[in-house]
């Protein structure tokens, strides 16, 4: 029986003991419209990543070009309206409804050789006839059954699993198409599984699209996981996850944060994150054996945050994952997730909430991260991470950003986020310069 199984048969079974209990839940419900929602996100992006020290852009017309005449640079910047409309349940012992969402982007300037940064899409791609069309667009949906606290979706989604989760980290979010079964039927317990056989990149209009890993590029049949988070009290939370990306890898996922309030203002916070990687079925990207983990401590005191964090990928392969945001190790930034193999890194980061000092809304953060040790000569020569990366490979990373809420009147939660990124590597990665200018307004409608 494979994890999507498993996953729908364990939630219903728990589903149907809590039933006798709380058979009233769905009696509450308000119904199909009057529990509904309907937001609009305007979101204006602009970001630039210069190469430096003789990278090149491989993207649009610079893929048809020799290395030596490729541009070494690009910008783009482009205007998202994202429309989600969420309905009620209708009411009765079983609850239906539906989501759906409208997502349009618009170019507002970029060039055929310029372009790269997934903020929008590219025809023809790495040919002399690529281009970047003015606007593109895409529309789904999910329809949803509630019985108690237990949801089931089918459809396209936006899953948040530590093992697959899709991202939101460029103009339009990722969305992946398939069922997922949420209960929350204990107070303390929150359980998930999902069975998803397609995905939508952020930069593309197909929902069909193949669900392929970041680094190595191969496409898994479906993608199946099962898991929860456990909150054994206000500061203690454990989450586990099982996941299996089918004829590519199996992925086990588990999770630890505990807090110690301290005296007025001040806590300490501790998290330990780990993932154990094998392969799978057919092993489409090769032989895979991997334990990836990292440590964190925080120390909040008023408005000022010190984090310190410690990140280790034991294996000879990429810790590799599908969706953007399917990665928690504490050293996954802006750029670089520091995720070789062998790979050791260290994070320094410091974050100001300028709100103790009479100016809520704006924040400050800065971080440093270096890694080192990194091996991948010993990668399964006829697998996906073959001569990606050589021996006593370095790299480092610098983050900046500064970000301003606004707290009241008309234009109360428009935000302003500005975000510098700088890479250096020994030569397995490209050096890099990189600014983000985000700007968002969110609207609620219903």
């Amino acid at each position: 029986m494979n994890i999507a199984k498993q996953s729908a048969l364990s939630l219903a079974v728990i589903a149907a003991t809590a039933q006798l209990a709380i058979a009233d839940q769905q009696q509450q419900a308000k119904g199909f419209i009057e529990d509904s929602s309907l937001v609009l996100l305007n979101r204006n992006f602009y970001m630039n990543r210069d190469f430096r020290h003789g990278g090149s852009n491989s993207q649009g017309i610079n893929g048809s070009l020799p290395s030596s005449e490729r541009n070494g640079y690009r910008e783009e910047w482009a205007h998202g309206a994202m429309l989600n409309f969420a309905s009620g349940f209708t009411q009765g012992t079983i609850g239906f409804g539906t989501d759906a969402f409208a997502y349009g982007g618009v170019k507002l300037d970029t060039g055929r050789g310029r372009v790269g940064n997934g903020l929008l899409p590219i025809s023809n791609n790495r040919t002399n006839e690529a281009d970047v069309p003015d606007s593109y667009g895409k529309i789904g949906g999910a329809v949803k059954m509630r019985i108690s606290l237990t949801v089931l979706k089918y459809g396209e989604q936006r899953p948040t699993a530590p093992v697959f989760a899709t991202g939101d980290n460029r103009l339009l979010p990722e969305t992946a198409t398939g069922f997922q079964l949420t209960s929350n039927e204990f107070d303390a317990l929150s359980l998930e599984g999902g069975h998803f056989t397609a995905f939508n990149n952020r930069n593309s209009t197909n929902s069909d699209d193949g669900l392929f890993t970041t680094y190595g590029g191969t496409e898994a049949d479906s993608v199946d996981f099962v898991g929860g988070t456990y909150k054994i009290n206000e500061n203690l939370i454990l989450k586990a996850y099982t996941s299996e990306a089918v004829n590519v890898w199996r992925q086990h996922f588990g999770s630890a944060s505990y807090t110690i309030p301290l005296a007025d203002k001040q806590s300490l916070n501790f998290g330990l994150t780990a993932y154990k990687t094998s392969d799978q079925g057919e092993a489409r990207a090769g032989k895979i054996d991997t334990t990836s983990w990292s440590a964190k401590a925080a120390y909040s005191l008023g408005a000022h945050k010190l984090t310190l964090a410690y990140q280790k990928i034991d294996g000879d392969e990429y810790f590799d994952y599908i969706g953007v945001d399917s990665i928690w190790l504490a050293n996954s930034v802006q750029y670089s997730d520091f995720n070789a193999p062998n790979e050791r890194s260290v994070q320094a980061r410091y974050d100001l909430n300028m709100a103790s000092y009479g100016i809520p809304g704006l924040s400050f953060m800065a971080r440093y991260v270096k890694g080192d040790q990194i091996d991948g000569t010993k990668a399964d020569p006829n697998g996906a991470y073959a001569n990606k990366v050589g021996d006593d490979q370095k790299h480092w990373e610098r983050d900046l950003e500064a970000k301003y809420v606004i707290q009241e009147g008309a234009t109360k939660d428009l935000s302003f986020r500005l975000r510098q990124a700088t890479h250096r590597s020994t030569s397995f990665d490209s050096d890099i310069d990189e600014v983000r200018l985000i700007i968002e307004y969110p609207l609620s409608i219903l």
